[in-house]
């Protein structure tokens, strides 16, 4: 029976951010013509969704707004409430799903395990130790030495990574995390990993028990400095596809390698991934070996690979959420994309709030709306995605760390990273600050 979808179905989009803006932007080109709701969304997804005041992690406020609207599948953009079991409440509720359940998100929920699965599977990945002391934590640091990697064990925004380039720098990060408390309970367990050298990527799947499906490669840029310096952050920019991989071998090899092994150790355990599996490469001389799993579209990732899907992602989402991605062609656009985040004074550790955001005329905002979406009149193939905005009397204000993120579309890398510069040349607040090396020198 073929995959059935009807006119104008109901569909929430959860999450705040500028992935979640994506998602909504790209599932309101569906010829579906979707009726898409947000939770609790904001002013860039309010111009394509109805957006409603829950949190992303109010399982049962959730379900209860979807029964009570009649929605007929929902996408759970970020990370939290698929830790706290949104997909297995929606599922027993009957609302369609897209996204993995509680248990097949412990991939990202928990280093540890993930570390686990993938030693029991054999996918290549860094030698690592788990600890929950820090003393012991410490020592194993000063027995192996520098460059060493230190990562909360839970969710950090993805900020709970530290590359630490001496010994001491690792263990101020392990006093930061266990000690003091910097990620809370995510940090109070730690895995140290041994560095591994060479190209970073990240390569995304659409996953479900009929299909592995994978995404065009991308490249985050995840420090806050040019030229890859200081801390870690949620993202700074990102690239798709890679000028330096072939993205139809290296997707093969890291299905073979990492991700077909990684679904059959997690069905033994007796979970069945259906949604979105990130996986974050290191391209070194030995093959890709994983730096990390997360259970949904990356950020920034997905506002470079979404604007380059050719297929309708409605048809994708309601695929896999009834196990039969297998029944659908997925299909990729021959361009480039290249996007910029524009981030808070202060972050990622402090960042400044409530600055008004002004958009030149060429970018098409208007002060009665609460923002652009795709930017109308503005460089030809540029989208200005919201991550930490809201409207507010005076206007646009910034209310994020990660305010916004403009992607470039064009038909060269060079083009599509113009595109993408030339769009945020146009976006202004106090202490708007960004990287202007995002997929330079390629």
């Amino acid at each position: 029976m073929a995959l059935e979808i009807p006119n104008q179905p109901r569909v929430l989009v959860v999450g705040a951010g500028a992935r979640e803006h994506a998602i909504a932007w790209k599932l309101a080109q569906s010829p579906l013509a979707p009726r898409l709701y947000a939770a609790p969304g904001n002013p860039g997804l309010a111009q394509v969704a109805e957006c409603v005041p829950l949190g992303a992690d109010d399982v049962g406020g959730l379900v209860s707004f979807c029964r009570a609207q009649g929605i007929q599948l929902v996408v759970v953009g970020p990370e939290q409430p698929l830790s706290v079991g949104l997909v297995d409440a929606l599922t027993e509720a009957g609302v369609r799903a897209f996204g993995p359940t509680k248990a097949a998100a412990q991939l990202e929920t928990s280093k540890a395990f993930a570390k686990a699965l993938m030693e029991e599977a054999g996918v290549p990945t860094a030698a690592h130790r788990t600890f929950t002391d820090a003393e012991a934590a410490k020592a194993y640091i000063r027995r192996q030495g520098a460059p060493i990697v230190v990562k909360a064990d839970g969710l950090a925004a993805g900020k709970g990574v530290t590359v630490a380039g001496t010994v001491e720098e690792a263990c101020r990060a392990v006093d930061g995390m266990m000690q003091a408390g910097r990620f809370g309970e995510a940090g109070r367990r730690v895995v140290i990993e041994s560095f591994l050298v060479g190209r970073e990527a990240s390569l995304m799947f659409f996953i479900d028990e009929s299909a592995v499906v994978p995404m065009l490669p991308a490249r985050d840029h995840k420090r806050i400095g040019e030229g890859d310096t200081g801390p870690n952050t949620g993202g700074m920019g990102a690239y798709a596809p890679l000028p330096d991989a072939d993205s139809q071998a290296l997707a093969g090899e890291v299905e073979r390698r990492i991700v077909r092994p990684t679904l059959a150790a997690l069905r033994e355990r007796g979970s069945v991934y259906r949604g979105v599996l990130y996986v974050g490469l290191m391209l070194t001389d030995d093959g890709p070996q994983v730096v990390e799993f997360n259970v949904r579209l990356g950020d920034p990732e997905a506002e470079v690979v979404l604007p380059l899907l050719a297929s309708d992602l409605l048809e994708i989402a309601w695929a896999v959420s009834e196990g039969r991605l297998a029944e659908v062609k997925v299909a990729w656009r021959p361009d480039h994309a290249v996007c910029v985040v524009l981030a808070a004074a202060g972050y990622p550790d402090s960042p400044r709030k409530g600055d008004v955001i002004s958009f030149a005329p060429k970018l098409g905002a208007s002060v009665s709306v609460p923002g652009p979406g795709l930017a109308q009149g503005g460089p030809e193939g540029c989208i200005v995605f919201h991550a930490g905005t809201a409207w507010e009397a005076e206007g646009l204000k910034t209310a994020g760390g990660r305010v916004l993120t403009v992607t470039g579309v064009g038909q060269t890398l060079s083009e599509a990273r113009d595109t993408a510069y030339g769009g945020t040349d146009g976006i202004t607040f106090a202490g708007k600050y960004l990287r202007r090396d995002i997929a330079h020198g390629l």
